[in-house]
């Protein structure tokens, strides 16, 4: 099925010598040698250890121990030993790493194609084909954690293992950390599963993904989702590890009732029975409802200030030091679409810089201090009121060293405080919701809203251009720039 060749770039490594099906068990090794990984044993005598069991080997097997890569500088055999199986070492039993010929000769790729894994039940290392892998393609394995970043990947391959890996996933860029609401997780995820899918499908990694959705929605009651996931996380680690592993059997319980979750019943937010999947759908619009992707506007329809994606509550607002709706299509760190936070103001001072306390959409109460050249003095002073709504465009959390955490808004461009309260432009939002899709500007309708639906009341504050501009921005078209006036 492989052999040992010389890889271009790499020393040696697997190849495969015929084609290898998906899920195919590429192979099965007991350790020729282990050591414990945490160990009060000096240097020297983990040394010894090593060294009487090198010494038990065949002449054969010493000599492809011997051959494996040491990263390490060594005085003695002893250190030479103990640096071979500190390059090369992989999980054994609990506790212990060990030498295996054959599966410590494959190499790393950020885009494996095989995955390994330490198999208590039989004591056995296996290695897994995660997709189908072709005659003559090299077999390697992911040697490091899942969601690690690009530079926290580049780092660690130099660091412990000495190379720079140039696959094409070092080349993309990485993953970037869950955001704190339970939407914005699932999101989150559902973006992990589809860079997944792209770059290295199948995997364990996928299996984790598709596990991690599913606790989520355990976590809000949404059982006819986690059903799903947790189908989809048990037919990936039973391609990557076989039938028999504690995770899968563990996966093979939970498949069988998701309820028995530890996070069960922390919420009935999605409150859901494994029954309640939607019939009728085709693939492409249950992936949608699975991963309660937002549905694109239809023409003509405006900007809906409910929204938690352009416009959400302050624990979705990404933290300062990190970036927001990425996309892995794109370089790490630059993000695809636009949002805008939305806060009433409820308290005011002045001290050394203007302070606001705000209350979001979710009711929470944070500070929003003024960090501006002019320190909030520039805001124009009949609207800095109590009551008031304020909206920042790309606002973002900040960490105080002296305050609760909350926005520090530097820009004055990216603000603007509307005479409303944010209940009352809610409700304006609510009813543009329905009319701006039934009305279809017919003369009728108009009519009808102006005299029936108080909408007289709603187009005097819709004559402020930048209130209305919240409505008719399109915010998934990102903007680096981007400013009041909205429509400039």
């Amino acid at each position: 099925m492989y052999e040992i060749q010389d890889v271009p770039g790499k020393g040696k490594g697997l190849v495969a010598t015929q084609a290898i099906p998906k899920g195919t068990r590429i192979l099965s090794e007991k350790p020729i040698i282990t050591v414990p990984e945490h160990t009060a044993m000096s240097s020297e005598q983990l040394a010894t250890l090593i060294s009487k069991q090198v010494d038990a080997l065949s002449k054969n097997h010493q000599q492809e121990f011997l051959a494996l890569r040491n990263i390490y500088t060594f005085n003695d055999v002893g250190q030479k030993y103990l640096g071979i199986i500190r390059t090369n070492g992989l999980p054994a039993s609990d506790g212990e790493a060990g030498i295996f010929l054959q599966a410590c000769r494959i190499n790393h790729a950020c885009d494996n194609n095989a995955q390994k894994n330490w198999n208590e039940n039989i004591k056995r290392h296996t290695v897994h084909a995660l997709r189908d892998i072709e005659k003559g393609e090299e077999i390697t394995i992911y040697y490091m954690g899942a969601d690690w970043d690009r530079e926290t990947r580049i780092w660690k391959l130099q660091e412990q293992f000495k190379f720079i890996c140039s696959c094409d996933l070092i080349r993309q860029g990485g993953l970037m950390g869950i955001l704190s609401t339970p939407l914005q997780k699932l999101h989150y995820v559902d973006q992990q599963v589809r860079l997944y899918n792209e770059r290295f499908p199948n995997g364990r990694g996928l299996a984790r993904a598709f596990h991690s959705a599913a606790q989520i929605a355990i976590a809000h009651g949404d059982f006819a989702r986690a059903q799903i996931f947790v189908d989809r996380a048990l037919d990936g680690r039973i391609c990557a590890e076989g039938d028999d592993t504690d995770d899968v059997i563990e996966l093979k319980a939970l498949a069988h009732k998701v309820s028995q979750d530890e996070l069960d019943g922390l919420s009935m937010k999605w409150k859901t029975a494994v029954n309640d999947v939607p019939h009728g759908l085709d693939p492409a619009d249950l992936e949608d409802w699975l991963w309660r992707r937002e549905k694109p506007r239809q023409p003509g329809q405006l900007a809906d200030l409910r929204d938690r994606t352009t416009f959400p509550a302050f624990p979705g607002l990404p933290h300062d030091e990190t970036y927001y709706f990425y996309d892995p299509n794109e370089l790490a760190g630059h993000s695809r679409r636009n949002w805008c936070f939305l806060a009433e103001i409820q308290r005011v001072t002045a001290l050394i810089r203007l302070h606001f306390e705000v209350k979001d959409v979710d009711g929470e109460t944070l500070p929003l201090f003024f960090h501006t050249d002019s320190r909030g003095m520039e805001l124009e002073r009949a609207r800095v009121k109590e009551g008031f709504t304020v909206a920042v465009l790309q606002a973002k959390q900040h960490s105080f060293a002296f305050d609760r955490p909350g926005i520090r808004h530097e820009q004055p461009s990216r603000i603007k405080i509307f005479p409303v309260s944010l209940d009352k432009l809610m409700a304006l939002s609510d009813r543009i919701q329905q009319f701006s899709v039934e009305a279809n500007g017919t003369r009728d309708c108009q009519v009808a809203g102006w005299n029936k639906n108080g909408h007289k009341a709603d187009c005097k504050l819709l004559k402020d251009e930048d209130l209305r501009s919240l409505f008719t921005t399109d915010w998934d078209k990102f903007e680096s720039g981007i400013q009041f006036p909205l429509n400039k």
